[in-house]
């Protein structure tokens, strides 16, 4: 393995960065904190950089101090002589608000990476962006890797004849309809209208689930409003049971409780985000193993599209 390699964690994603390592076959670096009185922070690395290739792996969900702790870890590592700063960002926080969809807002992805490329990054390793088109906000490249990659073959493993692919809303027909030709299998669509951000008004379905056993794809689960409101409807219309499948276990608010209350045989996520707390309805697959793979493939300069199973 290339001794010209080292892998970094700030805080929000110690855990998954230790088995990324781990995959990889390094052991992850040695990056501190100090935590002043009055709440600032600086992060230090506690061991040579120079001319090395840096990885800083660390998903950027709320609160906004993971984000500033990342954006720390680069610059310290810019100013340190990194020859090389590749941040992998399981989870791109920000991602939803790619586009002025009103009046007088900002678009908080472009910022973010307005301040990664700022603060001097070479490149982007990111999962399931919740807009594709985010990609192009920056000047450097972007590996802009599946969910889809590790869930095709656990959608497989349950593959019992009778699945139906479904998107939980018209922004992931898309996503959905990958998935149902790769299978080869039927497509249901969940239309919503909401009236405010997490709040549903209305939804009916598209398709027909009668007699199907349902299978919901989404890039995140945020209060788990949709996903919920959607698995009842398709019980409601005659399904067999509903499983989901979502890439970011955002899970804020009452998601925990609506899950527990919904017709949701199982929810699988990955762990870009940390779980909050453990679940009988939830399983985590972890992403680990995936991104230890494109780091070593793009570190020999081999090609990574056989993970592109979109």
């Amino acid at each position: 393995m290339s001794t010209g390699v080292k892998i970094f964690s700030g805080h929000a994603s110690r855990d998954l960065a230790e088995k990324v390592a781990a995959s990889y076959g390094v052991s992850l670096g040695d990056c501190k904190v100090t935590v002043f009185s009055d709440g600032e922070f600086q992060p230090s690395f506690e061991e040579t950089v120079r001319g090395q290739d840096v990885f800083i792996v660390q998903s950027t969900m709320p609160p906004a101090d993971n984000l500033f702790e990342l954006l720390l870890m680069v610059d310290a590592a810019k100013r340190a002589s990194a020859r090389k700063i590749i941040v992998v960002i399981p989870y791109f926080g920000f991602a939803r608000q790619d586009r002025k969809d009103k009046p007088r807002v900002a678009i908080g992805a472009k910022l973010v990476a307005n301040m990664l490329m700022a603060a001097g990054i070479d490149r982007i390793m990111t999962m399931d962006l919740h807009a594709d088109q985010i990609q192009g906000f920056f000047e450097v490249p972007v590996d802009h890797l599946y969910g889809s990659t590790i869930f095709h073959p656990e959608i497989e493993k349950i593959n019992n004849g009778n699945l139906i692919m479904a998107a939980p809303d018209a922004g992931g027909t898309k996503r959905s309809n990958s998935y149902a030709k790769r299978l080869n299998i039927g497509l249901a669509i969940c239309h919503k209208q909401r009236r405010k951000p997490n709040e549903i008004a209305e939804m009916t379905v598209i398709g027909d689930v009668a007699g199907k056993d349902v299978i919901l794809v989404d890039d995140m689960c945020d209060t788990a409003g949709t996903l919920t409101k959607a698995a009842d409807l398709f019980m409601e219309k005659g399904a067999l049971s509903v499983r989901a499948f979502c890439t970011h276990a955002v899970l804020s608010g009452p998601a925990y409780e609506r899950i527990t209350n919904s017709s949701i045989t199982e929810l699988i996520v990955t762990d870009t985000i940390p779980l909050k707390k453990p679940h009988d309805k939830i399983r985590v697959i972890s992403v680990a193993d995936l991104f230890g793979d494109v780091i070593r493939r793009m570190v020999n300069n081999q090609s990574i599209s056989s993970h592109f199973i979109v």
